[in-house]
């Protein structure tokens, strides 16, 4: 056991928490504090959780985390700081490379432009020159033949208004057209509400409402820690999430989902097909615990 396993180790029995308390209250896994009060951080989901899961033990215990990283900086792994410069490696590459690129293809939209406006007044001068050969003269219409043309034109324009009046008569009212009734519809039916009602610290709590249904939908854009809690504190779901996976959760008959996100800014978090918006910055706060509390929609 290292010298900072056994300081947080004392820390916790001097506050009386169990790890089972201490898990509860953090929701860390019981074998990630044991491997934390250990010094043995190879039972972690990824070395980047490592410094989040210390922090959050710290906090958890009283111990102010940014004092504890400094005395025992030699003891806490730093590959997350060290891989943050191969990050910017690998966005400046794709930069560089985009640059050189860039050339060429501002030079192809011009190119097809060109060919087009040729190609355009081309097609113009066949149809003029074949209009022109093959144009006739026209025959001026008899007055009779005027007159009876504006005589049926007139017949039909007069027809129509009559028919829709027997129609309009008929019924007593006018039919409401169905753009009218979906409107109707749509101002009747109460739109779905997610809104964030508190913020302390990493937790952030929301409320959805209007809502028929409750499904979730967690999408890593790379790689993220993650772990789903139901209303009573179950764990649903616990496991990294690579780059393009998703997990789907169906908490329709749940009044509460709780979330433990490890990496928010690889994570998006999808609430019947509305993404949810972090109201706490991924930049700043790396692990955030999301609270949902779901109230059904009342049935009229």
């Amino acid at each position: 056991m290292t010298e900072l396993g056994n300081r947080l180790k004392e820390a916790r029995e001097a506050k009386g928490y169990s790890l089972d308390d201490l898990q509860r209250m953090t929701k860390i896994q019981k074998r990630y504090l044991i491997g934390i009060e250990e010094g043995s951080y190879d039972a972690m989901p990824g070395k980047f959780y490592v410094r989040a899961f210390i922090k959050q033990y710290c906090e958890a215990v009283g111990l102010p985390p940014e004092m504890i990283f400094e005395e025992h900086k030699e003891e806490i792994p730093t590959t997350y700081e060290d891989e943050i410069p191969v990050s910017l490696s690998r966005v400046q590459s794709r930069k560089s490379v985009s640059e050189s690129s860039t050339k060429v293809f501002d030079f192809v939209p011009k190119l097809l432009i060109a060919l087009f406006v040729i190609g355009a007044l081309i097609a113009v001068w066949v149809f003029w020159q074949g209009k022109v050969g093959d144009k006739a003269p026209e025959t001026q219409p008899s007055e009779n033949q005027e007159q009876v043309a504006v005589d049926e034109n007139q017949t039909a324009e007069s027809e129509e208004p009559e028919e829709e009046t027997k129609e309009t008569e008929e019924t007593g009212e006018n039919k409401p057209s169905e753009d009218e009734n979906a409107k109707e519809e749509k101002e009747q039916k109460p739109e779905q509400l997610l809104e964030a009602v508190n913020t302390s610290g990493y937790k952030t709590t929301y409320e959805l409402k209007n809502a028929d249904e409750f499904k979730l939908e967690l999408s890593a854009k790379g790689d993220t820690w993650v772990g789903v809690y139901n209303t009573e504190d179950e764990l649903l779901f616990e496991g990294l999430l690579k780059e393009g996976n998703k997990k789907d959760f169906d908490f329709s008959s749940e009044k509460v989902a709780y979330l433990v996100i490890g990496n928010a800014s690889n994570t998006n978090i999808s609430v019947n097909g509305s993404q949810l918006e972090y109201k706490v910055s991924a930049s700043d706060v790396v692990r955030q615990d999301i609270i949902i509390n779901y109230e059904p929609k009342a049935t009229q």
